[in-house]
């Protein structure tokens, strides 16, 4: 197996963002999604892409972002990718890759088979589909991600998509070998999993979960 891709999702300081980079992230997040502890000002995701320039993939998590968002996250300069969060239709997905000129991932949220089936929606349509996993009802703050939980793992078993997939949700350290080995990911996204709370990251977990994810292929 080729290396793992890894994504640092969440990124929203220079500290952090130089540990992802220099530990050896393929890509990182910047969340424009102001209800989340996480999220960045198109200011701050300028800067911080300045300073890491072009070592690393720059994602925008947008989450049912309107035209207007869509362009000001663009047109700040600031990132290589969308990530769409939200209940993006696959219809949404492909007009925003013709509108701004860039890959598109579309996350999904996963509790039960059908949240993998919907993946065949957006096969072919966008560039990585992510698996999340989907926050309990009635769950207190939840986010659209970055909710530190979990999902079956064994519900990707068989999964089919010529679209490249992710997995997300609750990995750190300390499970993510086990993940990629029981899903055969070859790509990983973590936020909360590098954190000492919710929007504040961990240089020394980050280059932890980095090693952790490279060292299982």
């Amino acid at each position: 197996m080729d290396s793992i891709l890894v994504k640092i999702c969440g990124i929203n300081d220079l500290a952090a963002a130089r540990a992802a980079v220099d530990a050896g992230a393929d890509l990182i997040g910047f969340m424009f999604y102001p209800p989340s502890p996480r999220s960045v000002t198109l200011e701050q995701a300028a800067r911080l892409a300045d300073a890491v320039g072009d070592r690393v993939t720059k994602v925008a998590v947008l989450v049912d972002a309107d035209d207007a968002t869509v362009d000001a996250v663009v047109g700040s300069g600031a990132v290589d990718m969308l990530q769409l969060h939200g209940a993006e239709t696959p219809e949404r997905a492909a007009t925003l890759k013709i509108r701004t000129g860039l890959p598109v991932m579309k996350a999904l949220r996963v509790a039960e088979p059908a949240d993998v089936t919907m993946a065949a929606d957006y096969d072919g349509k966008v560039d990585r589909i992510l698996f999340d996993a989907k926050p309990p009802k009635g769950m207190t703050g939840a986010l659209p991600g970055g909710n530190g939980l979990t999902f079956d793992w064994r519900l990707l078993d068989g999964v089919s998509l010529t679209t490249p997939w992710m997995l997300s949700g609750g990995l750190d350290a300390g499970n993510v070998a086990a993940a990629i080995r029981l899903t055969g990911a070859v790509a990983v996204d973590t936020s909360s999993g590098v954190e000492d709370r919710p929007g504040v990251k961990n240089p020394d977990k980050i280059r932890a979960f980095i090693a952790a994810a490279k060292g299982a292929a």
